[in-house]
């Protein structure tokens, strides 16, 4: 089962061993896969070509442009939705103010400063640990606001080591 926005209206999509369900009915199309992004649709008599521009599997958002329109569709599965009835469903989207040391060991290098701005994934910091060398990434986009241990500096697990703005 998938959740999604449709010209601003919730949808709720099933695919059933019988075809896919839209709203709980039935929906009958003929699909034609033109090229890798590119699809020819006919339903209720009418012919639709739709091309997928965008696909985030990260953030399940699809951008498509139907018939010269662009449409952007927001994807929630069975464990979104779970999570949205729990409670929990921008648990994962809140902003990341810090960084603590997963585990102990000794700063070894610093790759940034207070001011940078820097990406999920970039490099902050190298802990040394049981002999190896653990690169600490940035947990989202950000702005880094300080940076509490220098080189050299030995941490324990849980310490705070960079926040960021």
């Amino acid at each position: 089962m998938y959740q999604t926005t449709l010209n601003q209206q919730p949808a709720t999509i099933d695919f059933t061993t019988n075809g896919p369900l839209l709203n709980s009915e039935p929906f009958h199309w003929d699909l034609v896969r033109i090229t890798d992004r590119t699809f020819h649709i006919i339903h209720q008599n009418k012919s639709y070509t739709a091309e997928v521009l965008e696909m985030n599997q990260a953030e399940k958002t699809v951008s498509l442009k139907i018939n010269g329109h662009l449409h952007q569709v927001q994807l929630k599965d069975r464990f979104d939705l779970l999570l949205e009835t729990m409670g929990m469903s921008n648990a994962a989207s809140k902003k990341i103010n810090e960084l603590k040391a997963p585990m102990p060991g000794m700063i070894v290098g610093i790759s940034v400063q207070p001011g940078d701005v820097v990406k999920k994934g970039d490099s902050l910091l190298i802990l040394e640990a049981m002999k190896m060398e653990n690169v600490l990434k940035a947990p989202s986009d950000a702005v880094i606001k300080t940076i509490r241990p220098s080189k050299g500096d030995r941490v324990e697990k849980g310490q705070l080591l960079v926040e960021f703005d």
